[in-house]
């Protein structure tokens, strides 16, 4: 089942960079702002509940899409960038087994604990 989920997590990730080629910016813009959603994880240095919250809402697919679809209709490209990179780097963390944090450790996700 963990292949089939990262293999499903694999084609999300390709979607995102398929979507990121339709838009204006130029290619280099994608790696660069990758792995921006991980500076959420600031929340962890006041507590694993702020850090749980912040992580959580800058690692949801939906808040991605929801980013990405109000950019397009907006016309804000700058938000329909910032929702392709949320849901690609969702994509990419869960491929690799990170996934949604619980509020009692970093290492308590949805995907099952880290490391293991």
């Amino acid at each position: 089942m963990k292949t089939l989920i990262k293999g499903e997590e694999f084609a999300q990730f390709a979607l995102s960079i398929i979507i990121f080629s339709q838009l204006s910016f130029p290619w280099w813009v994608f790696p660069a702002l990758i792995l921006v959603p991980d500076f959420s994880m600031i929340g962890y240095l006041i507590n694993t509940q702020s850090g749980a919250f912040l992580y959580n809402l800058a690692h949801h697919k939906a808040v991605g899409i929801g980013l990405g679809v109000a950019g397009y209709f907006l016309g804000i490209p700058a938000l329909l960038l910032a929702g392709v990179i949320l849901f690609g780097h969702s994509s990419m963390d869960r491929m690799f087994g990170y996934g949604l944090k619980y509020p009692d450790s970093f290492k308590h996700t949805h995907l099952g604990s880290i490391g293991q």
